[in-house]
């Protein structure tokens, strides 16, 4: 089995890893050098493996030799980027590698079912797999920080978007779907009277089982676990202290390997906490969380909270994004004033068809500068209920693409397109560096 087939385990869906797995116990045909690049050589199967997922995960494609030979060029390219990434000293640290690789390894862990699976598939222990394919994803990565390191320095003036907007046809003009602006302010309902301590109490008391009178810490959180890890025992994968909540890391990175936390608030709930490892910056963790019932939440404190903010609009003359600034317990919105922003593009204009249900209902009804009545909804960054407060900034119906409302889509458009043609460019002059020698005729009309 080559390293590409095994490599592909990594990306593709669960059924073409059992496809793929399945083939090799067929006879298969001797195997061939298609191309090299410096001392990187690059076999017929691995092509026809890369061929195999793209036709996989584009049902509509068909097989050609033109897209064959486009693939085939696509890994001539990413070797020429290692190369290019070698010799201006770009650095991927081990650290960055490991962790790419351990969230790659997870997320098949989810498709599987467990690591014995994985370690089954590719007939190695974890730390084998590991091994093996630290150089694949170090080159995987090196070669996209070359590639993006240069996209980045390709820059676009307005100058250029107006030429790029004037090149299009009057009758090729796209049609922009209706789009709002939003902002919003959120509260998050407290709990009822002693409801947070009762929660406490269990995690103290589940806490002590655990210390004191020998319950296993996995079993423990398959009962009482409140979130997604309950059923694999709290795992949580080895992951960099940043990307945890602070007050879940300040406690995890106090404790020694094989040490359990106190009960730790976070924004998710009552935490206990075992350190299995740490390495560098990151952690792996187990934790049993738990959580006060949305049945005892004072939802009335978040929308008399909400109204006495909306209502002070009207009477002291504040602009709703300073209050969003100051009061709203939305953290990923707060900071830009409550703003929303459409979490494919990056932009504040979103179309009104991206918007989830409970929201689009609620934004139909409003005119430009009305604030909405608070409405419940769950926050997705914690997959908790709240109440919210939306102001409807602006509101731009569907029409023909101009440059008065349309300029940051036409701005993204013309630099995608302008960044194509340079990093075409670019690609070119760097492939003359590098030693590139084909082992097979390649068509006249592909050259």
């Amino acid at each position: 089995m080559t390293r590409i087939l095994l490599f592909l385990l990594l990306f593709t869906p669960l059924a073409t890893q059992a496809q793929s797995l399945s083939s090799q116990a067929k006879p298969q045909p001797v195997d061939m050098v298609v191309a090299i690049v410096n001392s990187n050589s690059i076999l017929k199967s691995d092509v026809d493996q890369r061929m195999i997922q793209y036709l996989q995960s584009a049902p509509n494609a068909q097989f050609s030799q033109e897209l064959w030979f486009d693939i085939l060029e696509s890994m001539i390219d990413n070797y020429v980027l290692v190369e290019k990434g070698k010799i201006d000293s770009v650095v991927v640290t081990n650290e960055e590698v490991n962790r790419s690789l351990d969230q790659r390894l997870q997320a098949l862990m989810q498709q599987v079912g467990s690591e014995q699976e994985i370690e089954r598939m590719f007939g190695k222990s974890m730390v084998q797999i590991k091994a093996e394919y630290r150089e694949i994803f170090r080159e995987e990565m090196l070669s996209e920080r070359v590639r993006e390191t240069q996209r980045q320095k390709i820059k676009i003036s307005r100058q250029e978007v107006v030429k790029f907007f004037n090149s299009i046809p009057t009758d090729s003009l796209p049609m922009i779907p209706e789009s709002v602006e939003l902002a919003q302010i959120v509260a998050i309902p407290p709990p009822l009277a002693d409801a947070e301590n009762a929660v406490f109490q269990k995690a103290v008391a589940v806490r002590d089982s655990i210390l004191n009178h020998g319950k296993d810490f996995e079993a423990m959180a398959r009962i009482y676990g409140e979130d997604g890890t309950a059923k694999n025992g709290g795992a949580l994968p080895m992951m960099p202290l940043s990307d945890l909540v602070s007050e879940f890391s300040a406690a995890a990175s106090a404790l020694e390997p094989g040490g359990i936390s106190q009960v730790v608030k976070t924004s998710f709930g009552y935490h206990i906490i075992r350190l299995n490892r740490r390495v560098g910056d990151q952690i792996e963790t187990n934790h049993i969380l738990m959580r006060i019932r949305q049945t005892e939440l004072d939802d009335q404190a978040a929308i008399n909270r909400l109204n006495t903010i909306r209502d002070s609009l009207k009477t002291e003359g504040v602009t709703f994004f300073n209050l969003a600034r100051r009061n709203s317990d939305d953290k990923s919105s707060s900071g830009f004033g409550g703003r929303l922003i459409n979490p494919q593009t990056g932009e504040r204009r979103i179309p009104m068809e991206a918007l989830d249900a409970t929201l689009y209902r609620l934004v139909l009804v409003l005119e430009e500068g009305d604030v909405s009545e608070p409405r419940v909804f769950e926050l997705p960054q914690i997959g908790q209920k709240a109440y919210r407060i939306v102001k409807l900034i602006k509101r731009v119906p569907t029409h023909q693409a101009n440059l008065t409302d349309d300029y940051d889509l036409l701005e993204t458009f013309a630099l995608q397109r302008k960044q194509m043609i340079v990093m075409s460019a670019w690609m070119e002059k760097i492939r003359k560096d590098v030693h590139i020698q084909y082992m097979i005729p390649v068509p006249v009309a592909l050259n």
